[in-house]
């Protein structure tokens, strides 16, 4: 047995550690953000374990229900909001829960509420699941002004208002990106120990990329500047070279390879879904916020992703998001096309 190896595995920034080492940069806190955030640790890590398990433990298939977004639900997305509910009320620490997954949000009981409302999608991308495509869980934390006061508009807040937002990813390793304002760290799960070991500290976006990540095959529907910007990215005509199309369809897998190696992820409104399809609490807002962490960019088309105030819980925006100066490319393809209008 190799002591000195193991003695070196017990100086690891685990998460735990992280976030009470940015707890103490807070002299006012009181460690309630520390506790919400290792419940939802709990709860990726308990997701990767069923995730991991799907195909034996017969997860897959149809719970032979629709979800509120007319989406056939896969057992393990009832199962992976259920975890994340309960561990997120048994925390004591939150007061207003909205998932994807429920057409309502859910009002913590007074008895067990805390200041913090999460918006979560507890399994992006689940339909991958059948064919082992990388799917994730994507959250978002705001505070309430007064726990004792608590209504829907609490949560119906600008991005920018946001503390913290972050995915965890399920894939050849089960990975968690989280910011809380302060950059944006990468952590890895390490089976063996049970917790997650910061392997991507500091995570910066490269200022421009050489990938896209869209889905051409709504082409025909898109709209003028989305439809010049992808010729551009396959045919430039300043004489450098074609950018690389990436798309996997998952929401989580294609921003973090956006985030890592640079480029744009696009999800532009069309004539099939005029509002955009991406939903703008739990998928729009976290990702925006920790590419613009990481130095990139988030666009809607018409205004920053984050300045965007929604009216709905489950409300849709179009987005683009990356690489700074990818982003700032199709911003003026948009306000070129308005002076136009």
């Amino acid at each position: 047995m190799d002591h000195a190896a193991d003695a070196l595995r017990t100086d690891l920034m685990t998460i735990t550690r992280h976030v009470l080492n940015e707890q103490t940069k807070h002299a006012e806190s009181r460690g309630d953000f520390t506790i919400l955030l290792s419940h939802i640790v709990l709860g990726c890590k308990f997701v990767c374990s069923a995730v991991n398990k799907a195909g034996l433990a017969k997860l897959i298939g149809l719970a032979g229900e629709t979800n509120v977004q007319g989406e056939e639900q896969k057992k393990l997305d009832v199962l992976s909001n259920e975890v994340f509910v309960k561990a997120l009320i048994s925390s004591g620490r939150t007061c207003i829960l909205v998932s994807e997954e429920d057409e309502e949000a859910t009002f913590v009981d007074p008895a067990l509420r805390g200041k913090y409302c999460v918006v979560f999608d507890p399994l992006d991308g689940s339909s991958n699941i059948d064919c082992g495509v990388s799917i994730g869980t994507i959250f978002g934390i705001y505070m309430v002004k007064d726990k004792n006061e608590v209504t829907i508009n609490n949560v119906l807040q600008p991005g920018k208002n946001m503390l913290a937002a972050g995915y965890c990813m399920y894939g050849s390793s089960c990975t968690l990106v989280l910011s809380s304002g302060n950059g944006v760290n990468g952590f890895t799960l390490d089976p063996s120990l049970g917790e997650f070991i910061l392997t991507h500290p500091n995570i910066k976006i490269p200022k421009k990329g050489k990938i896209y990540s869209v889905n051409e095959g709504n082409a025909k529907n898109w709209d003028g500047p989305t439809a010049k910007f992808v010729e551009k990215c396959k045919f430039p005509k300043d004489g450098s070279s074609p950018k690389s199309l990436r798309y996997i369809g998952s929401m989580v897998a294609d921003v973090h390879r956006t985030l890592l190696y640079g480029g744009i992820f696009l999800y532009p409104a069309d004539k099939k879904s005029p509002t955009g399809k991406l939903r703008v609490l739990y998928e729009v807002f976290p990702m925006s916020f920790l590419m613009e962490q990481a130095g990139g960019q988030a666009f809607t088309g018409t205004q920053r992703a984050l300045d965007l105030v929604p009216t709905k819980i489950h409300q849709r925006s179009p987005i683009f998001l990356g690489s700074y100066d990818d982003v700032e490319e199709i911003k003026s393809l948009y306000a070129a096309e308005e002076c136009n209008a």
